[in-house]
């Protein structure tokens, strides 16, 4: 994997794969959380481009922005100091996201979950976004999703997949569609 950098003219960082896609998947976003639940909020947002470009991003937690469950930082080792830290503004993170996505439909294994985290960063950004959410199961067929779990994690295990973080998670759902649509 070569890393790219970017800057705030140009386009954000990217992770680009050194071989190429035989089959291409669409756009995979996932989104960490401060935990699940009413009050919780996104932390950390990635996703990863049909043609393999990687992007995530920490978010700095808004002020009233306060509920954290230990067992889901425990999860993803993300601390509030890191967010606090390296974080970008939701008004930022939003706008990149707008940027890179616009016009695309976007797919998400955890739908439910990343459409209600999706719209509380883009409240606290007093923006909409410019790309669709859609729940990745609408691209399966019974029998695809019947395998979904068990190739995820034959996936991660030849991977070797520890980082429960946003854009290894994007990854991890992108080659597990691309693998089962390859059979």
């Amino acid at each position: 994997m070569k890393k790219q950098s970017g800057n705030a003219n140009t386009m954000p960082p990217t992770v680009t794969l050194d071989r190429p896609i035989t089959h291409l998947a669409p756009t995979v976003l996932d989104i960490e959380a401060s935990g699940l639940g009413r009050s919780s909020y996104p932390i950390e947002v990635g996703y990863v481009l049909p043609d393999g470009h990687a992007y995530c991003t920490l978010v700095q937690p808004e002020q009233d922005w306060t509920h954290w469950d230990d067992s889901a930082a425990a999860l993803h080792r993300i601390t509030r100091e890191l967010l606090h830290e390296r974080g970008l503004r939701a008004r930022e993170v939003a706008t990149l996201l707008n940027t890179q996505l616009a016009g695309q439909t976007v797919y998400s294994d955890g739908w439910a979950n990343d459409f209600t985290w999706l719209n509380v960063l883009y409240e606290a950004a007093g923006m909409s976004p410019r790309f669709k959410l859609e729940n990745l199961r609408s691209l399966l067929s019974d029998e695809e999703a019947d395998q979904w779990h068990v190739v995820k994690a034959q996936i991660a295990s030849e991977r070797g997949t520890q980082r429960h973080r946003a854009s290894s998670d994007a990854r991890l759902i992108q080659l597990t569609l691309q693998r089962i649509r390859a059979g």
